[in-house]
C-alpha cells in the first residue's frame, strides 16, 4: 500500500495537472482505510461503518482535486478519458461518505459519478473501465435498505438493476485496464455479502490470489468463503496466511492479525499441534 501511494505521489509531481495520480493515491489510501475499518461479523471481514475522522480529510481532498482537474479538462476539450476520471473521482468520495453513513453526500456524489461515467461510455462504448463504477452503482441502488430507498425516492436518484450491476462488473473484470482487480474484489464481496453465492464468489476472487498471494485482505476474503462452504481446513490455511503476511503499515498489520484470530476462532476447529 505504501509503495502504491509513493508511486502515485511521484506521478502527481511529474503531471500535477492530470487527475490520475491523485486518483491512484486515493485508491492506495482507501485500502488502508478499509483495512483499519474492517470488522469480523456474520462470518466475514468487511468494512461496515467508520466515524468521521480528521485523518480522512486528505482522502477527500484527493478526490476533489482529481474531480476539479478532470472537469477543467472537459471544459477545454471533452474526452471519454476525462469523463471517466471525473466519474471515478466522484465515486472515490461517494464510497467514503457511504462508509461513514453520510447517505445524502454519498447519494449526490454517486449520482454525479454515474452521469460522468455514462457520458464517458457515450463517447467511447469500448471503455470497459467505466463499467466498474456503473456496475457498483446499479448493484448498490438495487440492494439498498428500505430507509435508503425512501431517501432515493425523495432525492430523485436514478434506479438500478443488480443483474445489470453484475454484468457490468464482469465486463470490467474481463476487459478493463485500470479497474479489473478492484472490480473482481467487489464482485466477490457483493456475491458473498448480499447474494450468498459463495461458490461463485470463490471463483471470482481466485485469480486475485494467484496474482497477489501476499495481499492479506484477499486471503481473508477467500478464507471467509471457504468457511461458508464448510471447507474449514482450507479456510484455516487462508486465515493463517493473512495473519502471517508482512504489511508496511503497523496499524493495518495489527488489525489484519486480529481479524485472522477472530476468523479462526469462529471456525471452531481444534488445531493440531505438532509434537516437539
Amino acid at each position: 500500500l505504501d509503495g502504491a501511494a509513493e508511486a502515485a505521489k511521484h506521478m502527481e509531481q511529474e503531471r500535477p495537472n492530470h487527475p490520475l495520480g491523485y486518483l491512484l493515491e486515493a485508491e492506495a489510501l482507501w485500502w488502508r482505510i478499509w483495512c483499519a475499518t474492517a470488522d469480523f461479523k456474520y462470518g466475514m471481514s468487511d468494512a461496515r461503518r467508520r466515524p468521521k475522522l480528521t485523518a480522512d480529510q486528505h482522502y477527500l481532498e484527493l478526490g476533489a482535486r482529481a474531480a476539479s482537474l478532470a472537469e477543467a479538462e472537459i471544459k477545454q476539450h471533452e474526452s471519454a478519458e476525462m469523463q471517466f476520471y471525473a466519474g471515478m473521482a466522484d465515486a472515490t468520495t461517494a464510497r467514503l461518505y457511504g462508509l461513514r453513513a453520510e447517505n445524502r453526500n454519498a447519494a449526490r456524489a454517486g449520482v454525479r459519478a454515474r452521469e460522468h461515467l455514462l457520458r464517458a461510455k457515450a463517447l467511447d462504448a469500448d471503455l470497459a473501465d467505466a463499467d466498474l463504477g456503473l456496475g457498483l452503482y446499479n448493484y448498490y441502488v438495487d440492494t439498498l435498505s428500505a430507509i435508503a430507498k425512501i431517501l432515493r425516492f425523495f432525492m430523485g436518484i436514478p434506479g438500478g438493476s443488480k443483474q445489470d450491476g453484475v454484468r457490468l462488473l464482469q465486463h470490467a473484470i474481463d476487459e478493463g485496464v485500470l479497474t479489473q482487480n478492484v472490480a473482481r474484489f467487489y464482485l466477490a464481496l457483493n456475491l458473498h455479502r448480499y447474494d450468498q453465492q459463495y461458490e461463485k464468489a470463490l471463483a471470482v476472487i481466485g485469480p486475485l490470489l494467484q496474482k497477489y498471494p501476499s495481499n492479506p485482505l484477499f486471503q481473508l476474503a477467500r478464507g471467509d468463503l471457504y468457511a461458508k462452504l464448510g471447507r474449514k481446513e482450507q479456510a484455516l490455511v487462508s486465515y493463517h496466511a493473512a495473519g502471517a503476511l508482512s504489511i508496511q503499515s503497523p496499524e493495518c498489520q495489527a488489525h489484519v492479525q486480529d481479524l485472522a484470530r477472530k476468523s479462526i476462532a469462529a471456525l471452531g476447529v481444534q488445531e493440531k499441534i505438532a509434537p516437539h
